[in-house]
Parts: structure tokens; C-alpha cells; sequence
């Protein structure tokens, strides 16, 4: 076996915050709390997350928490053997620590980055707290070249985390053979729905050993940020002190906003993650536009897909996010990018043609090509109603419904489909790639069920609709 590089993770400092709900007062409710009080931070680590490097068949990286009691980042590595006894071969790896205050307890968060792997072979990794070894997990490193696999891609969890977009995700990866994970941002609420720390909790509870197997790839959502109020008075944003903690990403990305801003290319696609709240917000929309040309003008992959998650076409607010539509949308269209992943709206939608789905079908009878197709998906509680251009212009939506999207990835084609959360195929489509390089879109042709929609007061389980009016 070739020697590990060590090498340290990098990412940005937070700091460290209390995380005890703030003084009451008699107008003030207390913050929510999970039930059972269950997330407390323990001598054996948990929130065990992998990520994937920016090359995936060299690099991963894992990120866990631990009490204080352990101060380092520790984790052991070896390639993966038929019998008990991954110990004998195993490299110790160490990282960076992190302190953190939490309503649940002091915690150090740990980041451990494995490099110098063999690609497209299978590794066993554990980590380390105060009190031992957890146990061992495995990932496979992608290969070299291209080779085909299957991804899961999940909407905003947000809310109902624990209560019902877990099994949304856990029906996704029963799916099988899920070689890597992308979310559209909005992991958590983090705001006041729930302690945000009881929040983060739950999220890693909803994927548990999953996410440690697993390479998760995240997009930042508005949510992951938190109100900031600057020296004069305005209120401004910053990200919340969670996600560098959580995750251990690649540092590829643009300039102003590389911790939630990045690239990987994984057996033939390249990945490229946006971060909508700081283009909209932040004043990085600019470097964000020209990172994402110069990405996708050095791509030398088979398919190219981006995430991010404000929409570019919306299924549910009043007006598409114009702001982002002017910038992004012409480089989607000149670099021919092939799916645009999103959430943000919390209802369902696939969009193939801008002038609507019956333009779009009709362009298609005729031989024309596709274009990039932008889905957005919602997987958690919390569901806003379609608007009135949902009824026409996207090819398939639904409302009130949790969902998930399994992607095959081929050589020539790509498979989209979309299952909600009792595991019904609810939409799909394949893009077939043609020998002029161009992409073609064919429909499903089996039956698939009614349009998920609430009718006045009724939501499509016959229960009250949930999909409130945006």
C-alpha cells in the first residue's frame, strides 16, 4: 500500500458560541428543545460526516465531534481486508480542533483530511474520542477515469428533521449503491424553530453511519446563516458557526467564499456548488459568476452539474430570483451544463424549457436539443404552494409532498428519477448524450401517478394542505 500523506484540514475558524438559549423574558418563549435532550457531546465521537476532496479518487476528508476531553484529531485508515483485523496495517492520521459552546455542552469539533489514496479501492477509517475507538467505516475512493455510479440528491431538510425527513433520506439510500450525496442547502432551520445545535443533532441522526460512509457534498442555504448587525447599525448576515465545523470541503473555490463555495469531479462529473445567499446578500455574485465559467471552461468531464440553492426558476415564490437568472443562466447555457440542482422553494419542480413544458415538448417532437434541466426539491416538512406559473411552465411539479432523486450516471446518459417519500416513482427523465455532443431528453414512458397538488383546503393525502402561500 502506498504511504498516506498526512494532511491537516483547512478550513475556516469559527467561533466558539453559546449556544444556551438567550436570558427570557415574559414575551419571550424558550427556544424549542429535542425531546429527550438526546444530543449531548460524549467521550466516543458522533456527527461523523465524510466529504469528498476535490479529486475524490485521492482525497477524502472526515469531520466528527467529540466532548473536550479529547483535544486532538485523531483517525486511523487502512485499506480495507476480509477479516477482522483492520488494526494491523492501519495509519494514524491527525487534524485540527475546534471548540465549540452548545446548549447541549461544550464540544471540540475534528477534522481529519486522508491523502495520497489508491483510487477506486475501498478504505476502512475510525476516529477517535476520550473514551476509544468508534467503529470502523468504509468508503470507496473514486476511480480515476470515468466509471459509472449512482448519486443521491436531497432538497431542503430544514424542518421536521428528525420527524420526517429522515425517512425520506434513509428510503434514499436503501435505494442502494449510492456513491455520494449532494444537498441543496437549508440542511437546518437555524433560526428559532429549534435549538440549533439540537438541530444539527437531528440532521446527523436523520443519515447517521450513512454520512460517515458516504462523501456528502452540501450547498449552503440562507439558512446556514445567521443575522449579523454591523458597528453602524444595518443587519448583514455571516455564516452560521456550524457548517466549517460540520464539513471539511474542498478549498477550490472563489475567492470571497471558498469555505461554502467549491468543485469536485467524481468518475466523470464535475460538481460545482454555489452559494446563492452570499451572491444575493454579500456582494459575491460577481466572483461567483466568473469562478463558475472558468470551472466549467476547464471541465474536462462527461457531465457537468451545479448546486446551489435559490432557484433560478421558482415553483413557488411570486418572481423568479432575476439577480441570479441575469448572471448564471447565460454561463449554464454557453458552458452546456447538464442538471441544475436547487431547493429553497419547498415544492417540487423540473423545468425543462423556459417558455413552458408544452413549448418544450413540442421543440423536443422536433428533434431539439436539451438545454440544462433545473430541478428543485424539498425533503423536510416545512412546504410552500405553487405558484400560478408552476401550473404551466415546469414540465412536472408537485406540492405538499417530500421527495428525493436518484441519479444513475452512465457514460452516455443520465437518469433522473425523483420517488417521494413512501417510495413511489413520482417523476423522471433520461439525457441521452448524442454523437454531436448535444443532449436529448426522453420522458418516462410508464404511468406515473396524479400531479401531487392541494385542491383549496385539501392537501393530495386528503388530510388539511400543509403548502402554505409564499
Amino acid at each position: 500500500m502506498r504511504a498516506l500523506l498526512l494532511a491537516a484540514a483547512t478550513f475556516v475558524a469559527a467561533p466558539a458560541l453559546a449556544q444556551t438559549p438567550a436570558a427570557q423574558t415574559s414575551a419571550t418563549p424558550p427556544v424549542p428543545r429535542t425531546p429527550g435532550l438526546p444530543y449531548a457531546p460524549k467521550s466516543i465521537p458522533d456527527r461523523i460526516v465524510l466529504s469528498a476532496g476535490a479529486d475524490p479518487a485521492r482525497e477524502m476528508a472526515v469531520a466528527f465531534r467529540t466532548d473536550r476531553a479529547q483535544g486532538t484529531a485523531e483517525a486511523q485508515i487502512v485499506l480495507a481486508v476480509d477479516g477482522p483485523t483492520l488494526e494491523r496495517e492501519a495509519k494514524t492520521i491527525t487534524g485540527t480542533t475546534q471548540a465549540i459552546d452548545s446548549a447541549n455542552g461544550a464540544a471540540n469539533y475534528h477534522q481529519v483530511r486522508f491523502a495520497g489514496l489508491e483510487p477506486d479501492r475501498v478504505y476502512a477509517y475510525r476516529v477517535k474520542g476520550a473514551a476509544g475507538w468508534t467503529e470502523w467505516f468504509q468508503f470507496r475512493t473514486a476511480a480515476a477515469t470515468f466509471k459509472p455510479f449512482r448519486f443521491l440528491y436531497l432538497g431542503d431538510t430544514q424542518n421536521g428533521i428528525l420527524t420526517y425527513a429522515s425517512r425520506v433520506i434513509r428510503q434514499g439510500f436503501a435505494a442502494g449503491r449510492i456513491a455520494l450525496t449532494v444537498h441543496a442547502g437549508d440542511l437546518t432551520a437555524q433560526r428559532d424553530d429549534l435549538d440549533h445545535d439540537d438541530e444539527w443533532g437531528e440532521w446527523n441522526q436523520a443519515g447517521g453511519y450513512n454520512y460517515a460512509q458516504v462523501p456528502q457534498l452540501p450547498a449552503t442555504g440562507n439558512h446556514e446563516y445567521v443575522d449579523h448587525i454591523l458597528p453602524d447599525g444595518t443587519e448583514s448576515r455571516k455564516l452560521g458557526p456550524y457548517w466549517p465545523l460540520q464539513f471539511a470541503l474542498p478549498a477550490n473555490g472563489a475567492g470571497p467564499v471558498k469555505p461554502t463555495t467549491y468543485f469536485v469531479d467524481y468518475q466523470g462529473v464535475r460538481f460545482i456548488i454555489l452559494d446563492g445567499t452570499a451572491a444575493l446578500d454579500l456582494g459575491s455574485l460577481d466572483a461567483q459568476t466568473k469562478w463558475l465559467d472558468a470551472t466549467l471552461a476547464a471541465s474536462n468531464a462527461k457531465w457537468n452539474v451545479v448546486l446551489f440553492h435559490q432557484p433560478i426558476f421558482t415553483c413557488a415564490r411570486p418572481k423568479d430570483t432575476v439577480v441570479l437568472k441575469r448572471a448564471l443562466k447565460p454561463v449554464f447555457d454557453q458552458r452546456k451544463v447538464d442538471l441544475v440542482l436547487q431547493g429553497h422553494d419547498h415544492c417540487y419542480s423540473r423545468l425543462t424549457a423556459e417558455a413552458g413544458r408544452d413549448a418544450g415538448r413540442a421543440a423536443r417532437a422536433k428533434g431539439a436539443t436539451q438545454g440544462p434541466v433545473y430541478l428543485v426539491s424539498v425533503t423536510g416538512s416545512k412546504m410552500y404552494g405553487l405558484n400560478d406559473r408552476a401550473r404551466t411552465q415546469p414540465d412536472r411539479t408537485a406540492e405538499a409532498t417530500e421527495l428525493f432523486q436518484i441519479i444513475d450516471v452512465e457514460e452516455g446518459q443520465l437518469k433522473f428519477r425523483t420517488y417521494t417519500a413512501s417510495g413511489v416513482l413520482y417523476d423522471g427523465f433520461d439525457l441521452t448524450r448524442g454523437a454531436d455532443g448535444n443532449n436529448r431528453l426522453t420522458e418516462l414512458s410508464e404511468p406515473l401517478p396524479a400531479v401531487r397538488t392541494c385542491n383549496g383546503d385539501v392537501g393530495p393525502d386528503g388530510g388539511a394542505c400543509v403548502a402554505r402561500r409564499k
